[in-house]
Formats: structure tokens, sequence, C-alpha cells
């Protein structure tokens, strides 16, 4: 094991990936030049040239539409988004073309690409620049989403994402990329796509999150501690397809199940598995289900509305009170 960031664990994954397999590249915005907007792809051309390398111009659509038909040519393209908000600009190319090929063609060929997306909230960056929009490809067949809390799962589902023979979605929290942890030195170190991992056992309740709110998650259960409650925390890390089987099990066990992310909580991850733990184990529960998430509004510029906005521990932990 070593320490490194989040970002450098997801530079070591390309490294490793293109070393090991020559149709493997990226392309996107600032990505050669600049080595990035979050320094995640810093050192690469110098490795690898500019062919595997790419900048390109400032369209979405293009990027995208380029990366599904270097896919369809037998390459494995990682194309950059920059910013998640801007998939938006993209949708066709993501959810009528990557997304339904290999079905339309009847399995005769695959999208073996990877579509990197920096989310979340960072330093008032505003509405356009802060969202986290992973919901809207629960929704769509054919998608695989990813969203990995740590560095070890952030080398370790790029990694998976990359060898995945399916169009793979993978949301990088801007606020992770200086997260420091432990990151296995194996470079066949892989995480597996749909798995969870129960990240702390508990008997009282079932707290599911991913991504940034994982930090909020682990605060929660030690404060819960204090108090005699003890919480089981899942990492989802694996948005589609969600691992059904880790959350009802651990539901069973618990009778209570909070779901809490930063995307907004309407529509948003939560609700899909709340309903699905109301459809499949109703009869395991012993208080409502609480969800957690962003407020119901364009993410605010300013400082003190966006620190409102955002969903906190404090109502982590109310939420699980009020169900003792």
């Amino acid at each position: 094991m070593k320490t490194i960031t989040f970002s450098q664990a997801t530079l070591e994954a390309m490294q490793e990936e293109m070393r090991r397999d020559n149709t493997v590249f990226v392309m996107g915005e600032d990505i050669a030049k600049q080595g990035g907007i979050f320094g995640q792809f810093k050192g690469l051309p110098e490795e690898f040239g500019h062919d595997r390398v790419r900048d390109t111009p400032i369209s979405e659509t293009a990027i995208v539409g380029a990366a599904v038909g270097a896919a369809l040519a037998g390459t494995r393209p990682v194309a950059d988004m920059h910013f998640a908000d801007f998939i938006g600009v993209c949708m066709d190319e993501v959810f009528n073309q990557m997304a339904k090929i290999r079905y339309m063609f009847g399995g005769q060929t695959s999208v073996p690409m990877v579509l990197r997306a920096p989310d979340g909230l960072v330093r008032s960056a505003a509405a356009q620049h802060s969202q986290s929009v992973e919901s809207w490809f629960l929704h769509i067949p054919g998608l695989k989403v990813v969203a990995p809390s740590n560095p070890a799962d952030a080398k370790g589902l790029l990694k998976a994402a990359i060898r995945d023979d399916n169009p793979v979605l993978y949301f990088e929290n801007k606020d992770l990329f200086r997260q420091s942890g432990e990151v296995p030195e194996d470079e066949d170190f892989l995480v597996p796509i749909g798995k969870a991992n129960v990240v702390k056992e508990g008997k009282d309740v079932t707290i599911v999150s991913y991504s940034i709110m994982m930090k909020n998650a682990m605060e929660t259960a030690e404060i819960l501690a204090k108090d005699g409650i003890d919480a089981e925390v899942i990492d989802l890390r694996t948005i589609s397809p969600i691992d059904r089987e880790a959350i009802l099990t651990s539901v069973s066990k618990t009778h209570r199940l909070l779901i809490a992310h930063e995307a907004v909580k309407i529509g948003g991850v939560g609700a899909e598995i709340s309903a699905m733990v109301a459809e499949e184990a109703i009869d395991q529960l012993d208080a409502p289900i609480v969800r957690v998430g962003a407020k119901y509004t364009p993410v605010p510029f300013s400082p003190t509305l966006e620190a409102a906005y955002r969903p906190t521990t404090a109502e982590m932990v109310a939420g699980i009170k009020g169900m003792f």
C-alpha cells in the first residue's frame, strides 16, 4: 500500500491501463497542454504522445461522438467532460448512441468507452459548474455509472471501467481530488463494478451513501455511536447497477435505512433505493426510510447560500435519531 491523492490515483490508473493496452487513449479539453483542469492528466502526453492524449475543440458533442466512433472501431477511449454539468450538451450521443448501440446491433459490437465527469459542490462554482447529475443516467439502460469516494476506489473503479466492454460514466467529485488515502500498488488491482462496500458493520441502522457524502456518513456513524446507536455504513461505489443484495441484506439486519447524497434529493439515487426497499423489504422496516440530499434549487453562488444548499451530517444524525 502507498498513500497518494485521489487525483494521483486516477492518474496512475490511466498510466497503467495505457501501458497495458495500446488501444486506450484519452481525449478532452485542455488535457494535453494543461494536464486537465484538476491536474488529473499531468504527464500523460510526455509518456504516450499527443496521438493518445488528445486536446479537443470546446465541443462536448464532438468529444463524445468521436469517442463512440473510436470505441466502435476497436479502441478504448476515455473522454473527459471537464465538468459533469456539460454532459447535457451531448445527451443525444450519450443516451441514444453510446447507451444503445450494442443493444440495437444485437451484441455484434460493443462500446468500450469511459466518460469521466468531475462533479459536485466546490467553492462558489455556481449553478452551471457544481451539479451532481448521476441520477440522470440511472434511468438509461445500457450505461454503467460509478462514483468512487476514496483514492483506492478511484483507481480500482477507473481501471475496471476502462477494461469493461460497456460504456461507463465515471463521476469524480471535485472536492475529493486532493484527498489522500492508501492505495494498493498491485497494477492488477480492480474494484468490481456493481459491488458495494460495507465500510462499517452495525446492527441498528443502515446508512447508504457514495462519493463525497461518505465522509458525512462516517461522521454520522461516529456521532451516533456516542448515543449507543450502532450504524452500518455502505459505500455504494456503483450507481448503476445498484448492489441490491448488499442493501437488502443490511436492511434485514438493521431494520432502518437512511440514504444520503450531495445531489438534489428529489428524483435522486435515494429515491430509487427507497422504492426498491419498499417493494422488496418493507416488512423488514421498523421506521420510515429517510433521504438526505441537496435542496431543490439551482446551486447558489453565494458561499452562505451554498452552505445552506449542501446536505449535512447534522441532517443525517437528526434523521436517524428520529427513527428511534
